[in-house]
C-alpha cells in the first residue's frame, strides 16, 4: 500500500455520481493504490442503505431517493451537512470493520469536544449523539477489505431536513446541528478540525497527506 493519503475537497457534488465514482475507485484499486478521504456536500437527497425499509420515508416530496450498498437505513444528505467518504484498505491499517466504526465515532466526538459539545455514541446504533439527538451518521461498505461511503455531520443544514423520514429507521429520532450548539461553524471549519482526528484514529499518522485543493493546504 502507498504511504500517501489523498485528501480531496470536492465542494458540492451530485450524490449518484459520487456513489458511482466510489464504487469504481474501489473496484479498480490494488495494493499500490493510495487511501483517499473525500470531503464534500450534496444537493438534497434521501439515501437507502442495505437494511432500509422504505416505509421509513414518510414524505420525500421532491427530494430524490437513491438506493445504495452502504449499511444502515434511510438518511438525508444535503447542503450544510459535511460528507466524509473514506476509501481505505483496512488490513495494512490494522483496522477491522468494528474498530473502523468505533474510531470514526471517536474522531467526530474529539472534533466536537473543543466546541463545547459533549457527544457520545450508542450501543447497536452507529453514529454520534448529543442528548439523544443525532448529530452524525455513519454508513460504510467493505469490498475485498476496502471501504467506501463514510460519515456525515450536521452543521448548518435546514432544520427540517429530516422531517420527511424516520432518521436511520428510528421513528421520532431527533437530529441536531453543530450550529445549534456552538458559535457558527462552516463546513470548512469542521472539516479542518476533523481531519487530524481522522488521520490519528484511522492509523494514517505515518502517511504523507496530499491535498488536492489550494484551500486544503496542510497546516
Amino acid at each position: 500500500m502507498s504511504d500517501k493519503v489523498i485528501i480531496r475537497a470536492l465542494g458540492r457534488c451530485d450524490y449518484q455520481l459520487t456513489y458511482e465514482l466510489m464504487q469504481q475507485f474501489t473496484a479498480a484499486r490494488d495494493e499500490t493504490t493510495n487511501n483517499e478521504i473525500w470531503l464534500l456536500e450534496h444537493p438534497p437527497v434521501l439515501t437507502l442503505g442495505t437494511s432500509a425499509v422504505e416505509s421509513h420515508i414518510l414524505d420525500a416530496g421532491n427530494t430524490p431517493v437513491v438506493k445504495t450498498d452502504r449499511g444502515g437505513q434511510v438518511t438525508w444528505h444535503g447542503p450544510g451537512q459535511l460528507m466524509v467518504y473514506l476509501l481505505l484498505d483496512l488490513k495494512p491499517l490494522r483496522l477491522t470493520v468494528k474498530s473502523l466504526v468505533r474510531n470514526m465515532e471517536l474522531a467526530v466526538m474529539e472534533t466536537l469536544s473543543p466546541y463545547g459539545i459533549q457527544a457520545k455514541c450508542r450501543a447497536n446504533a452507529p453514529g454520534v449523539y448529543v442528548d439523544e439527538r443525532k448529530i452524525s451518521s455513519l454508513g460504510i461498505r467493505v469490498k475485498r477489505g476496502c471501504t467506501y461511503h463514510g460519515l456525515a455531520i450536521n452543521i448548518s443544514n435546514d432544520k427540517n431536513a429530516f422531517s420527511g423520514i424516520n432518521p436511520c429507521g428510528y421513528p421520532g429520532l431527533d437530529t441536531v446541528r453543530v450550529n445549534d450548539l456552538t458559535e457558527e461553524k462552516s463546513l470548512d471549519d469542521v472539516a479542518k478540525d476533523l481531519l487530524p482526528n481522522l488521520i490519528s484514529n484511522l492509523n494514517l499518522k505515518n502517511h504523507t497527506q496530499v491535498f488536492t485543493s489550494e484551500h486544503w493546504q496542510q497546516p
